[in-house]
C-alpha cells in the first residue's frame, strides 16, 4: 500500500512539474515596462522555489515563517519523514557568482533561530531535518533555473 501511495505521488508530482506555467514559461522581469524590485522578484523566486519543491514530491507546509523572539524561514517541508527548512536566494543572472553564496553566516544565524522556533512548537527535536538552499536564476525570457542544495549548512557551522 505504501509503494502505491508514493507511485502516485510521483506520477502527480511528474504532471505537475510538466505542465507547471511557473516553472516553463520565460521569464518576464518587467511588468507594465518597469523593471521589478529586489522585493518582487525575491516573491517570484519563492513562488518557483514553491512549485518546484511541489513538482518534487515535497509536501510545503508553511511559507515565510517568522519566530516570535527573531528568526525567519523561506519555506518549511517535508521530503517523506524529514523536515527541511528552506532558504531561497533569487539572482537575476549567475554573472555574480552562485545564489547560495549570499547566504552568509548572519543569514545563517537567522535560519537556525527560525528553524529551532518551529521544532519547540513541535515539541521535539527527534524528527530528521535539514537545512536547505534552492537558488533560482530568472534571466528575462529564458525558463527558471533552479537548483537545490540539500545539507547546504549545519548547526554546527
Amino acid at each position: 500500500m505504501r509503494w502505491l501511495r508514493s507511485s502516485i505521488v510521483r506520477l502527480f508530482a511528474s504532471i505537475f512539474r510538466r505542465f507547471s506555467p511557473v516553472l516553463n514559461s520565460p521569464s518576464r522581469l518587467t511588468k507594465g515596462g518597469e523593471a521589478m524590485d529586489h522585493m518582487a522578484i525575491g516573491h517570484l523566486g519563492e513562488k518557483i522555489a514553491r512549485q518546484w519543491l511541489c513538482g518534487q514530491g515535497v509536501k510545503v507546509l508553511y511559507r515565510n515563517y517568522r519566530a516570535p523572539a527573531g528568526g525567519e524561514v523561506d519555506i518549511v517541508a517535508r521530503e517523506g519523514k524529514t523536515l527541511l527548512f528552506i532558504e531561497v536566494k533569487t539572482r537575476k543572472s549567475s554573472s555574480y557568482g552562485r545564489p547560495i553564496e549570499a547566504v552568509n553566516a548572519g543569514k545563517r544565524r537567522l535560519i537556525r533561530r527560525g528553524a529551532n522556533a518551529w521544532l519547540k512548537l513541535l515539541k521535539t527535536r527527534e524528527i530528521p531535518w535539514r537545512y536547505d538552499v534552492i537558488e533560482v536564476v530568472l534571466e528575462e525570457g529564458q525558463r527558471p533555473r533552479v537548483h537545490r542544495v540539500e545539507n547546504a549548512f549545519s548547526d554546527t557551522e
